[in-house]
């Protein structure tokens, strides 16, 4: 069993890593990154497009009205498309456009170009560790996915969790 300091020091290593890779990619992209709520709901409508904006809501476990907000910023910004569903025009299907395909295809581009370059500064033991740790990290991330409940005295409702 890991001890609490083990864990710890996982969490924070990262957490660390995101965030570094976030600004190091934004910088060798020459753009800054989009707010971390911006990018959380142009993964999910690319892993799922024509979702609604109640589904997003629910799935991200935010607020109908902050979901809105970013749907509008992002159409603002080119990077997100509203059509009607043609079953209930009262509805918006959502999907990303090709500005923002073109956009995050690019920033992924770098991003393992970025991890790429620093990997190569390991020692190849330390790099293939790293690497044979992706298969594990990928069923922590389901693991934790599963496991996402509300905090005790806390009734909000948590959405099942989204594929991996």
């Amino acid at each position: 069993m890991a001890t609490n300091e083990q864990v710890a020091r996982v969490g924070a290593v990262v957490g660390e890593l995101h965030r570094l890779l976030r600004r190091r990619t934004g910088a060798r992209v020459g753009r800054d990154p989009l707010p971390e709520a911006q990018v959380e709901l142009l993964l999910l409508v690319r892993e799922t497009p024509g979702i609604s904006g109640k589904e997003v809501a629910r799935r991200l476990c935010t607020a109908p009205n902050t979901v809105s907000t970013l749907v509008r910023d992002l159409t603002d910004a080119g990077l997100l498309a509203r059509d009607r569903d043609p079953g209930d025009r009262r509805v918006l299907r959502l999907r990303v456009t090709e500005a923002a395909r073109a956009r995050m295809a690019d920033y992924e581009t770098n991003r393992a170009a970025l991890l790429d370059e620093a990997l190569a500064e390991l020692d190849p033991a330390a790099r293939a560790a790293i690497l044979a740790a992706a298969p594990h990290l990928d069923a922590l991330l389901g693991a934790l996915r599963g496991h996402v409940r509300p905090a005790p005295g806390n009734p909000v409702a948590v959405a099942p969790a989204r594929p991996a």
